[in-house]
């Protein structure tokens, strides 16, 4: 809900046909992409600190980078990329977080160990507390560090207006591409009503929801959406994520107030 996200039809070529027509070795283990875009980050090394230049750097397995979906991209909505979009090329990757989406890209290389740039090992990670009471005292809990990769399943209801004698609340969710099993709407903490997902969202872009909602009364209202996905999977309260130490990965559900007139 920062505005920092948008659906868009991206043009491009398969990262894997780049790859096997460079050539891979047997032994890479590890693709990595760095961009145009560098600047003096502080390292931490036990109890020194270092100043020094970097280049903004992100990586995934071979693995991942052989996949059909990861693109460089080159074009967004059949326009070649702004500056802002990261003009000439830009790597894609469907269904993860944005900060994999390494934008300006100079380089790409691949190597065996793993990479350990600053964005990768500590900027973008999350913690998470598994086990016990969740109190960070309690000894029994395990507490994981992870790369943030994969988005987590999110939905958000983005507006309500009025409609004839109802009203129509809009919203849209957020994933990794998995099939959605259904969308559900509360209202002022009642039962949750199934919504209706447009057929006509692709795989990775916006999945739009729509819920009628009839006899609302006059007041203010509280609305809240929850996806689950064809796994199980279903998005978190904020009460669930109360073992997440990050705010990194958050896909609670979203609250609403709206006043109806």
């Amino acid at each position: 809900m920062q505005g920092l996200c948008s659906s868009g039809r991206w043009t491009g070529v398969r990262l894997s046909s780049v790859l096997k027509r460079a050539g891979v070795q047997p032994q890479a283990r590890e693709v990595i992409f760095l961009g145009v875009d560098r600047g003096v980050e502080e390292v931490v090394f036990r109890q020194q600190t270092f100043k020094l230049e970097q280049q903004f750097g992100r990586s995934m397995t071979i693995e991942n980078a052989m996949k059909p979906e990861p693109l460089l991209a080159y074009a967004l909505n059949g326009e070649p990329l702004t500056r802002e979009q990261g003009f000439p090329v830009r790597l894609i990757m469907p269904g993860w977080y944005g900060v994999a989406n390494v934008k300006w890209l100079s380089e790409v290389r691949l190597q065996e160990q793993r990479y350990l740039g600053n964005y990768q090992a500590r900027w973008y990670r999350s913690l998470r507390g598994e086990g016990g009471t969740g109190e960070e005292s309690d000894r029994q809990v395990q507490w994981l560090e992870n790369e943030i990769t994969r988005m987590r399943l999110k939905s958000v209801i983005a507006r309500v207006r009025k409609a004839g004698d109802a009203h129509q609340v809009f919203g849209f969710v957020l994933n990794d591409g998995t099939p959605l099993r259904s969308v559900e709407v509360q209202i002022d903490g009642g039962p949750w009503h199934d919504a209706s997902i447009d057929s006509s969202s692709s795989r990775y872009s916006w999945k739009l929801f729509t819920y009628k909602w009839q006899d609302a009364s006059p007041g203010e209202h509280t609305l809240v959406s929850r996806a689950t996905d064809v796994n199980g999977m279903v998005q978190p309260t904020a009460a669930d994520l109360k073992n997440k130490k990050t705010f990194l990965e958050d896909n609670a559900q979203f609250p609403r107030k709206v006043k109806i007139g």
